[in-house]
């Protein structure tokens, strides 16, 4: 048959992406492909075939090369030529399947089971392998790049935001941190979730039924052939495996894609042109726009967040996919099959944003420049900052994201309404053009009370120093640098173990 050209294809997946990611579309492949589909089911029937020779004790070494060498020759596009005809895929692969085995072994083949006993097994161990050898490798190499940004900008000072206006300072480091402490536990979250993946050998209702007529024990049975494929019975089977177990696991993700995409957002916001406080790798031969060739957009960010708008929502199909009528409808049939897509633009996503990590660029200067509030504010000396806003080369409060800790420290010396003491400040500020620091230089009695408030705790030298601690934001960050260094620390570890 010829070769169809990758641009032939329906799914962007398999041609605008595959193309780009190719090592990461090929570890997909053994997983999530329709070829990894049958042979997937191919190896759960061959896996019925040896648990009943098991039992028997004719599980010889010669048979089982045998059953080796038949799973090895099945071709899917013969199963599927097959169900053209039969017009049923399991009872096709079984027509196909029976042909190959050793003619002894023939009757074993589908012994006992239903289609969905191979079907719901097939998906779990697929599912467990995919998390196991693609997804989980993913999550891990991006919190480790995430570690070590987050250790590497630790001290790196950054005003901290809030309803997208100035609050206090904090580091790179601590905001980025949030991020590893999210995903670590999401990542933990998979790793469990995917060990609890579950197959079944229940039969048409799940109560044994047609393996009750077969063997003494068929329970035992079940384990036997779940045990080859690396899994264990679901507690209780309809013709369905409990569907809870897969839906958790897909819920998990959805979780860890929510978190990845919100980093997105974050470096996204902060390489605006404004704010430029960060910026992604651009290659020497990359172009920003078609028209604007000064152009360097944050596209890789925009990207992660544009796969997770088109995959995330698909959560729902997951919770719709828990309902079946009685024993079992066939309402999951087509809707299961999407999963695949699921699973392949999650792990796009990671690896993009794992190239964005790894590559992404800081502006400390800009940070700077942006944490004590704008021009002329970089170099902390009183009147150049208000100057530049009374030109109009700034606005907002320079330095008022100091606010707190003078309405903190004159609180500690008995004033009731230090609050709207220093909020009046910020106001007479903000009206006469005036840094935060020249403003409460203009209330010596209330700097004097801050600044021997903060003598007595060690703040500064003395209380003739306050000032200097008001025209530096950056010393105010609290257990930033600490909280960061710890949780890059634990979660390096826990990725690990």
């Amino acid at each position: 048959m010829q070769a169809r050209s990758i641009f032939q294809n329906i799914s962007p997946i398999d041609h605008r992406y595959s193309l780009s990611e190719k090592n990461l579309f090929d570890a997909l492949v053994p997983w999530i492909s329709e070829e990894a589909a049958v042979s997937s089911c191919v190896k759960a029937e061959i896996a019925l075939v040896k648990a009943h020779l098991t039992l028997r004790g004719q599980d010889t070494q010669e048979m089982l090369t045998a059953l080796k060498k038949a799973e090895a020759s099945i071709d899917p596009e013969i199963v599927y030529a097959e169900e053209e005809k039969t017009r049923h895929n399991i009872r096709a692969l079984v027509n196909v399947l029976k042909k190959a085995v050793p003619e002894a072994v023939a009757p074993l083949v589908h012994l006992g089971a239903t289609s969905v006993d191979i079907l719901d097994t097939a998906l779990a161990y697929r599912m467990k392998g995919v998390t196991r050898s693609v997804v989980l490798p993913l999550l891990k190499k991006l919190e480790l790049a995430l570690c070590d940004l987050v250790e590497r900008e630790a001290e790196t000072p950054q005003v901290g935001r809030t309803h997208g206006q100035h609050a206090v300072p904090i580091t790179v480091g601590f905001a980025l941190s949030e991020y590893v402490s999210r995903l670590g536990k999401s990542i933990l979250e998979i790793d469990e979730r995917s060990k609890q993946l579950k197959g079944k050998l229940a039969g048409a209702v799940g109560a044994y039924n047609a393996t009750s007529v077969l063997v003494k024990d068929p329970e035992a049975l079940e384990r036997l052939y779940l045990s080859e494929l690396g899994l264990e019975p679901s507690e209780h089977s309809t013709q369905l495996v409990e569907p809870e177990y897969l839906l958790r696991l897909l819920l998990e993700f959805n979780v860890a894609f929510g978190i990845i995409a919100n980093l997105a957002d974050d470096l996204r916001n902060l390489q605006r042109t404004e704010i430029g406080e960060l910026r992604e790798n651009f290659g020497a031969d990359q172009v920003g726009s078609s028209t604007m060739p000064q152009k360097r957009n944050p596209w890789n960010s925009e990207h992660v967040k544009s796969l997770w708008k088109a995959f995330s929502p698909r959560v729902m199909t997951f919770f719709m996919d828990q309902i079946s009528e009685h024993q079992r409808d066939l309402t999951n049939s087509a809707s299961q099959r999407f999963v695949a897509d699921y699973v392949a633009g999650f792990c796009q996503a990671i690896e993009r944003m794992t190239s964005v990590v790894q590559g992404l660029g800081v502006d400390r200067d800009r940070l700077m420049y942006n944490l004590r509030g704008g021009p002329g504010s970089e170099a902390g000396k009183p009147g150049q900052a208000g100057q530049a806003i009374r030109a109009g080369q700034g606005s907002g409060i320079v330095g008022g994201v100091l606010a707190e800790p003078a309405y903190i420290l004159l609180a500690e010396t008995g004033v009731s309404d230090a609050h709207e003491v220093i909020r009046r400040i910020t106001l007479k500020a903000e009206q006469q053009a005036l840094t935060f620091a020249e403003a409460l230089e203009q209330e010596p009695e209330i700097l004097a009370r801050i600044g021997g408030k903060m003598a007595e705790l060690g703040l500064v030298p003395s209380a003739a120093d306050a000032l200097s601690f008001f025209r530096q934001p950056e010393r105010y960050c609290g257990l930033a640098v600490k909280k960061a260094r710890t949780l890059a620390a634990k979660y390096r570890r826990l990725m690990s173990e």
